[in-house]
């Protein structure tokens, strides 16, 4: 499984696990076999209907519609998954860790017919092992990658950032926190700006003040990231 360090729009460093490339094969299947069943059901239903042959086209065009968009509804609606990615813990994202939008699950779903239909699946599967961050054709165009949200790694290791030689702390105060409490929001902080969810920022702001007994003069985004960089650089040079 690949491990690459995705840079946030705020200069915040978060490692993410790729997807491998076998969990993958498996959602795909997954996703394939519930479209067969799809199928199955979809012909036994029309077959028992008395339509005239005239309107056949158009039903059996209906009915595959589903088909056709399958992974696009699934990804668009279900925050990046489909039910297969879903049973394999793995979920689309932006190389920045944030949310897709529409756009990038439909230019990631418009070059799938390239990717994995016409190709049969060998050019994406060329394309993620030779890449490194878990891309195929139609994630390169869309700047999107697929990642495992299986606990693969130590609370240790959550921790570590590469900070700057020349990195110079603010807030000496974060020593108060324990690698747990730190480890708890960088998690928190991850998923508020994955979701968009500023008032959780806020919240986490406005406490870690508290505990610190301080007033910062950042943003909250920012303050956080201090935060964490500053518990980071005091830990690793103890």
């Amino acid at each position: 499984m690949d491990n690459f360090q995705i840079e946030t729009a705020q200069n915040v460093n978060i490692a993410q696990n790729v997807g491998g490339i076998g969990e993958r094969v498996l959602a795909f299947i997954v996703d394939y076999f519930i479209i067969f069943i799809y199928i199955i059901l979809v012909s036994i239903a029309i077959s028992s209907l008395d339509i005239n042959s005239d309107y056949m086209f158009i039903v059996y065009m209906t009915a595959g519609l589903p088909i056709f968009v399958y992974s696009l509804l699934w990804e668009t609606f279900w925050n990046g998954r489909s039910p297969g990615k879903a049973l394999m813990k793995l979920r689309v994202v932006k190389l920045d860790g944030s949310k897709p939008s529409f756009s990038n699950y439909f230019i990631r779903w418009l070059l799938r017919i390239i990717d994995i239909s016409v190709t049969s699946g060998a050019l994406a599967l060329v394309t993620v092992l030779l890449n490194g961050k878990g891309q195929r054709l139609g994630d390169i165009a869309a700047s999107t990658t697929v990642i495992t949200e299986k606990k693969t790694i130590s609370l240790s290791q959550t921790l570590v950032m590469d900070l700057p030689e020349d990195y110079t702390p603010k807030y000496p105060q974060v020593t108060v926190f324990t690698d747990a409490e730190i480890s708890t929001i960088k998690t928190l902080f991850w998923e508020a700006k994955y979701n968009g969810n500023h008032g959780v920022v806020l919240k986490l702001t406005k406490r870690l003040s508290k505990v610190m007994e301080i007033t910062p003069d950042e943003t909250p985004i920012a303050f956080i990231d201090k935060v964490i960089k500053d518990y980071n650089f005091y830990t690793q040079n103890m």
